[in-house]
């Protein structure tokens, strides 16, 4: 994979250490980034990172090294035993997977160079972003603005003691657009934010996209505020798979199950979570996405995890360690951001299943009501959360009515589930080169200090009742 490290020294690296599981990733990554602020091009430029990790496992005590430099490699793998050595104190488990060598290509899809980002020269990346800018300053009104572009080749090589190997290669494209209103020190914003993996053709169709939210954010100025209350609601496929991710899928990463006394008690396998209709799943298979790979940061092969399937909660996600110790399979959820971490339970595209209904049916028989779309942020504690829309409607006597304010979400993740009594049929499924619109955001997840990891949300639009809506 790399020409700095063959794999027979890695291999050879591997070998005559007295631990129960070690394994060595290396990461080579060259990416490109924009920054404007405003009118001012902040930033631009290439970057180029290379270096690598050991890790050991030893009566049940990790130890980690990483490094920049792969010379000395067997010497990186000891210090990585030694530590596991001075930890472990009880008995190593890890789950069952099998041995795997494997070599994936970059899936670019159709045979056009300018889906490949690496192909498009930094300073035409530049040209479209200028337009882009230019296309919001052009809304009378708008004060600021701000875009970022990101995209990052990825080649990363994992070799194991239990005999795998594998090389993967991907490149990740990211981009964020906002433009701010202001008028009488009343601040308005609308923003866009957008991903994509191995394919860079969608930025070059983003100019009208950026004039319109401009205008948007200069209408917000004019528009009222939500009298804040208890509301049915329906959320668009955009907000609903970020409620999915955000409010649900942490909540579904094992470790924090299992290093949580309480979340024991309450994310009990069997338990009902929400009505019949009711399905959520998570899984890098899904093609084309953002958060999708063929193995794990630990050579778990890729695979489709049911969290809620019928209501009931019926699996969780997991690393081998999770899964070894909880009884359970591992779903290939163990993800490390680059080679300075080791990988952790991670979300990778996490959906809600689509139902039956239309658009129609669910705001047929809502007399007043909030329709709630795009993401602008948001928090969570425990099952507690709090999210912010990017853009909001009334919905009056069945119709999606006049625009408001933004408006902030507010509830107990549990009984939401409970209160969705309404899914849409409008998700497609990704299926190769053409990935649902609502699943590649940009941005990325955060998580013990490891931010931003690829990840993908999905939905339909979705209804609930009795959820309480205030001002953002």
């Amino acid at each position: 994979m790399s020409e700095l490290v063959s794999r027979e020294e890695m291999e050879a690296a591997l070998q005559h250490h007295n631990a129960d599981y070690i394994e060595v990733r290396i990461d080579d990554t060259a990416a490109n980034r924009l920054v404007y602020r405003g009118r001012e091009l902040e930033e631009i430029g290439r970057t180029r990172s290379f270096g690598g990790n050991a890790r050991a496992l030893v009566k049940g005590g990790w130890g980690f090294v990483s490094f920049n430099d792969p010379a000395g490699l067997r010497e990186r793998v000891a210090e990585a035993v030694s530590q596991a050595r001075h930890v472990g104190r009880e008995t190593s488990v890890l789950a069952e997977v099998e041995r795997v060598v494997d070599i994936v290509p970059l899936a670019l899809g159709k045979a056009d160079a300018r889906r490949d980002p690496r192909a498009i020269p930094l300073a035409a990346k530049k040209e479209l972003l200028d337009r882009y800018n230019e296309a919001m300053w052009s809304a009378a009104g708008v004060t600021s603005t701000n875009i970022t572009y990101w995209d990052a080749h990825k080649r990363v090589v994992f070799a194991s003691s239990e005999g795998s190997y594998i090389e993967q290669e991907r490149i990740d494209v990211v981009s964020r657009l906002a433009a701010t209103a202001r008028r009488d020190g009343d601040i308005q914003q609308a923003s866009l934010s957008l991903g994509a993996l191995n394919d860079f053709s969608y930025i070059e169709k983003l100019e009208e996209e950026a004039r319109r939210l401009a205008e948007r954010s200069v209408e917000l100025l004019s528009a009222p505020y939500v009298k804040p209350g208890t509301y049915t609601v329906v959320l668009d496929p955009v907000l609903a798979g970020v409620f999915c991710h955000e409010a649900f899928g942490h909540l579904s990463e094992s470790d924090f199950v299992y290093e949580n006394e309480r979340m024991k008690e309450i994310m009990v396998l069997g338990r009902r979570f929400g009505q019949p209709h009711l399905n959520i799943g998570d899984g890098a298979a899904v093609p084309g996405l953002r958060g999708s790979f063929k193995y794990d940061d630990e050579g778990t092969p890729a695979q489709k995890t049911d969290l809620i399937r019928e209501g009931v909660l019926v699996g969780r996600l997991h690393s081998r360690e999770t899964a070894g110790k909880m009884g359970e399979r591992a779903t290939g959820n163990a993800r490390a951001l680059d080679y300075r971490f080791p990988p952790i339970v991670r979300m990778t595209n996490t959906y809600i299943e689509p139902g039956e209904l239309t658009f129609q049916d669910l705001i047929a028989d809502i007399k007043e009501g909030v329709y709630a779309r795009h993401w602008f942020g948001g928090t969570t504690s425990m099952e507690m959360f709090t999210f912010s829309a990017g853009e909001a409607y009334m919905i009056r006597n069945g119709k999606v009515a006049e625009p408001v304010r933004p408006v902030k979400l507010t509830g107990n993740l549990f009984t939401t589930l409970l209160n969705i009594d309404g899914i849409g049929n409008d998700m497609a499924f990704p299926r190769g080169d053409t990935p649902a619109v609502g699943w590649n955001q940009g941005g990325g997840c955060g998580k013990a200090g490891q931010m931003p990891l690829p990840v993908s949300n999905g939905s339909p639009h979705i209804r609930i009742r009795e959820c309480v809506v205030g001002e953002r």
